[in-house]
């Protein structure tokens, strides 16, 4: 099926996913006959990506794009990387998921540093790879700065799915996080359980009638917390069942970009406008797993981004006709 189709989100995704990103349906990806080169994985990557529900790309970034960004993030955030007691403020607003409270989560999301790794050639190049297509967008989406998990604020980390794996047929979406920081086992960071998305099939027709399908039950599975470099990308299936690890080190901080891509829907007007509109205007996406920045300071501090032909065909300013 090579053609997308714009559902309502509700039939895809969990309240509040990000109404600046095109729902889609498909073939599973893990089931995708390549017909395009590879250009960054390699076919060990895709098979890994195809049996496990995730991959790592080393080194998609280089390393002063890292660096911009997290200059950035430690600035918004109103620390000082050398001063450990500017980490423990309280999270400027709540979150409607209350999984991600305290999860170090950065309303920031229209940023020249944000922009500047979503652009990059071999992010979108890998993204090509898991779709075979093209003719893609990039999301508008957020970043991470999870200090230690003390004095406050308390965050035990969690497991859950992005979309709702009981539906018939099962959403098909990815996602990706970008590390700005080397991660080791006690910084947190992205944690997920590779088995159960290889055996989805066998350990869904255990499952009872009427259970919760974001909150998978991963007894007797292993969660695996993936090790990852300054300037890897990450890309998980949606499917994936994965969550973000509590940061129990004394002084250590992980901080990443979340960055995904997914079939252009340029068809659909008003979803264009929307995420044009959001870029001009540094502005957070609708829907409330997104509160945004109470103070403004996107609005108030920052220029618009400025974007390479890449980028304007990855919002949807220019068409990839």
């Amino acid at each position: 099926m090579n053609e997308t189709a714009v559902l309502d989100e509700k039939v895809v995704g969990r309240p509040g996913d990000n109404k600046l990103t095109p729902a889609i349906l498909r073939e599973p990806l893990r089931s995708l006959k390549k017909k395009l080169p590879l250009r960054v994985l390699s076919p060990a990557d895709f098979e890994h990506w195809q049996t496990y529900g995730f991959v790592v790309v080393k080194q998609a970034v280089p390393v002063e794009k890292v660096e911009a960004l997290k200059k950035l993030l430690w600035e918004f955030q109103e620390m000082d990387p050398n001063d450990i007691s500017t980490w423990n403020a309280a999270q400027l607003r709540n979150h409607a998921m209350k999984e991600l409270n305290n999860s170090g989560m950065v309303e920031i999301y229209n940023h020249q540093a944000l922009w500047d790794n979503r652009q990059e050639q071999r992010v979108y190049d890998a993204f090509v790879d898991i779709w075979d297509d093209e003719r893609l967008w990039v999301t508008i989406d957020r970043a991470n700065l999870n200090t230690p998990n003390k004095s406050g604020r308390a965050f035990g980390g969690f497991i859950h799915t992005d979309v709702d794996t009981t539906l018939e047929p099962l959403p098909v979406n990815v996602q990706g996080v970008l590390s700005l920081v080397d991660v080791d086992g006690s910084t947190g960071g992205f944690q997920c359980v590779p088995e159960l998305f290889r055996t989805f099939e066998d350990w869904k027709k255990r499952q009872p009638e009427g259970r919760n399908g974001f909150s998978p039950d991963i007894e007797g599975y292993d969660v695996y917390p993936v090790p990852m470099n300054a300037g890897d990308l990450l890309i998980f299936n949606s499917m994936l069942a994965h969550g973000i690890r509590p940061n129990t080190s004394e002084d250590k901080v992980r901080m990443a970009q979340y960055i995904a891509m997914t079939p252009a829907a340029e068809e659909n007007a008003e979803l264009r406008g929307r995420r044009i509109q959001s870029w001009q205007e540094r502005r957070a996406p609708e829907g409330f797993a997104f509160p945004g920045d109470p103070r403004e300071w996107e609005r108030s501090k920052y220029e618009t981004a400025m974007l390479t032909p890449l980028g304007r065909k990855l919002l949807g300013v220019d068409s990839w006709e």
